[in-house]
């Protein structure tokens, strides 16, 4: 795949994005696994390609302590910031897949081999890429 096959959304005017909740969450979630060290953080529009949600958060983690802890911390952070918790959560006693389904937002952190085993970046590959804002644009969407 070449670079001129990727969609990748760059934020317009921070200004708008303020106002898109999914956005915002979709955002903080990305920021915080990036705090928990996942790897390989996406962030696909699905939006753009189904109605199952506006994004998807895929995020890696090493360990089942590591994939709990990037999901408690989201899911503290979102409750924190947004008073928005999971409608559903499901892999948390097996913590090779974890996902939670915020509604607009879905969160996915995987284990290396269920990430290369379900590849839902191929799945979803028509959907677009969102780039990852750097933090101080996340600080400044969230705290206005």
């Amino acid at each position: 795949m070449t670079s001129e096959s990727i969609s990748v959304l760059q934020p317009q005017d921070p200004s708008l994005l303020s106002q898109d909740l999914a956005y915002q969450m979709t955002m903080t979630a990305a920021t915080v696994a990036d705090d928990r060290k996942a790897e390989d953080i996406l962030i696909l529009a699905i939006g753009e390609v189904s109605v199952l949600a506006e994004y998807f958060v895929i995020a890696t983690g090493f360990s089942k302590a590591q994939v709990r802890a990037i999901a408690n911390a989201i899911e503290g952070k979102l409750a924190e910031d947004f008073n928005r918790v999971p409608r559903r959560t499901a892999g948390e006693s097996e913590a090779t897949w974890i996902l939670q389904d915020y509604g607009d937002v879905m969160v996915h952190i995987m284990m290396p081999t269920e990430r290369k085993t379900y590849e839902l970046e191929a799945f979803w590959g028509h959907a677009p890429k969102v780039a990852l804002p750097e933090k101080q644009l996340v600080e400044q969407l969230t705290n206005s």
